[in-house]
């Protein structure tokens, strides 16, 4: 299952000096460090927060992923699949786990032209039954990351990274897979110190 179109999914060429200039603009240092993308994937609508089921205007992912954005000038890339998940929770993990169990790789509506200039690829998700969403693996399996770096980050509500981080290893033989940073979902928007840490010691320079 998951045959991909790749005809109908939308190419996007990345603006990664448009984001630098952003970052020079904010003071941050950004000389001498590697090309830098931050891809991940997020949902909205209801989510479980704390043992209480909210509607949220924004993902977890999305929150920190934003957080990384400022603190590094790297451009934002989301992994939106053609056809969604249900806004409604319940029915988002049944959809997710059955995804899981037929190995599927949903379509995205659109890829990055390249990866060839990035040599720093941050990559965020939710933690869907132990693992990364299939419409990661679609991301990862399509490109070749072989000498490029790898940091992941997965928001969560108890079950941290999962076996994300083997399974990113897996798809990518040839990237250098650093550990992973697991965030708790209902604090993603206020994570930036421990992002920060996490950036200072796993971000090649």
């Amino acid at each position: 299952m998951g045959e991909i179109n790749r005809a109908s999914a939308a190419l996007v060429k990345l603006p990664q000096s448009a984001a630098q200039t952003k970052a020079v603009r904010r003071g941050l240092n950004i000389s001498g460090l590697l090309p830098e993308l931050i891809v991940y994937f997020s949902r909205k609508h209801q989510n479980y927060v704390n043992g209480t089921i909210l509607d949220l205007e924004k993902g977890n992912t999305e929150a920190a992923a934003g957080i990384i954005n400022r603190l590094t000038g790297a451009p934002l890339f989301p992994l939106e699949p053609v056809r969604e998940y249900s806004h409604e929770y319940e029915e988002c993990t049944r959809q997710a786990k059955k995804d899981l169990q037929e190995k599927a790789r949903p379509e995205l509506k659109q890829y990055p032209q390249s990866l060839e200039k990035y040599d720093i690829i941050y990559l965020g998700y939710p933690n869907y039954w132990s693992t990364m969403p299939m419409a990661v693996f679609t991301f990862l399996e399509r490109y070749d990351f072989t000498g490029k770096t790898i940091l992941p980050f997965c928001t969560h509500e108890g079950s941290g990274m999962g076996i994300s981080e083997r399974d990113i290893r897996s798809c990518c033989p040839g990237a250098v897979v650093k550990p992973g940073l697991a965030i708790r979902g209902s604090d993603a928007a206020e994570a930036e110190n421990v992002i920060r840490k996490w950036l200072e010691e796993y971000r090649p320079a």
